[in-house]
């Protein structure tokens, strides 16, 4: 009896498990059930939120359930990253991630609310959009080696205006001046517009800005191009070269964006969103919205993101400790 009682024991937990696994797939094959959030990191009218707000309908519609984008920007993306970190991992709750945040961040600051690969895990890619190095029209500059002439000659006193200190316009400039040999003086602005506006007038006589921003402004001729920090030339901008054609090779960086979730997703709820992206990023309507941004729209799986993480999180680092990057 006594053998009877303890096997009957051993076998309950086995037993539960057993009973609670056809609710389990039955849940998760009917995901989703209820309305699901993408968060976007910035606030509303900016291109991520343009885009963002361009791939929800899409989603909802591959999901069967509205897409709600809730806007959470503020202290460089980490505030938005934090809370989809201590979110559930259902498919519920959804990140628009970048670059900035996964690879930038973590090389200037330590009191992150997250970690970049063990708080989430990627669904896909979402965009691409070029760096461009650009020069006032008052200035001298017309290609990377002025550049690079005129800063060896000025000694680390040659100005440059980036969007702001640790960002990806503060990184790629960077970047540029080690593989140059050179130092330049950085200014740093809070954002592209007053950085463009004192280009334009000539208070400082070059920037490194995303292509996004600074496309409409090249293309009227108030400021000039000067290199992209791409590894082709960009369709919207065929005439203007690379940093590797300037002999430059390792300059390269873009500002990417993916679609995450908090890590620890169940597969059939990751294998769903992930097809999802998929269709949606191959959208010819998606692929205008975005171009009219200046940015690409990218079909790409997880692992292509996993791969831009392990490569640019130590790349990102080194940088900062050689050029001493901090944050604002």
């Amino acid at each position: 009896m006594k053998s009877v009682r303890a096997w009957t024991l051993q076998a309950l937990p086995v037993i539960a498990v057993a009973l609670m696994a056809p609710s389990i797939v039955a849940a998760q094959a009917a995901y989703p059930s209820r309305p699901v959030t993408l968060v976007v990191p910035f606030p509303p009218g900016g291109s991520s939120d343009v885009i963002g707000r361009a791939i929800a309908p899409k989603l909802a519609e591959q999901l069967g359930q509205p897409v709600i984008i809730e806007n959470r920007p503020g202290a460089g993306t980490a505030i938005a990253a934090g809370y989809v970190a201590r979110s559930a991992p259902d498919g519920y709750t959804l990140l628009i991630g970048s670059g900035s945040m996964l690879t930038l961040n973590p090389a200037v600051r330590k009191d992150l609310p997250y970690d970049s690969t063990k708080s989430f895990e990627q669904i896909g890619m979402l965009s691409r959009a070029g760096m461009i190095l650009v020069a006032s029209n008052d200035s001298p500059f017309k290609t990377v080696a002025d550049v690079q002439a005129a800063a060896k000659k000025a000694s680390g006193q040659l100005p440059y205006g980036s969007f702001g200190a640790g960002t990806a316009s503060h990184f790629t400039a960077e970047m540029a001046w080690l593989a140059m040999d050179t130092k330049l003086l950085h200014v740093p602005y809070k954002g592209s517009s007053p950085m463009l506006v004192d280009l334009m007038g000539g208070q400082v006589p070059l920037a490194m800005d995303t292509v996004v921003t600074a496309r409409p402004l090249i293309s009227s001729g108030k400021i000039r191009a000067i290199a992209v920090a791409s590894p082709r030339r960009l369709a919207i901008l065929p005439n203007v070269p690379t940093f590797a054609e300037a002999g430059f090779p390792n300059v390269v960086l873009e500002s990417w964006g993916s679609i995450m979730a908090p890590r620890g997703l169940p597969k059939p709820v990751h294998a769903k969103l992930e097809k999802a992206l998929n269709v949606i990023m191959a959208d010819p309507g998606v692929v205008r919205i975005l171009a009219e941004q200046g940015v690409e729209a990218v079909v790409g799986p997880a692992s292509q993101v996993d791969a831009l993480l392990a490569k640019e999180i130590p790349a990102m680092r080194a940088v900062a400790a050689r050029a001493q990057i901090t944050a604002d």
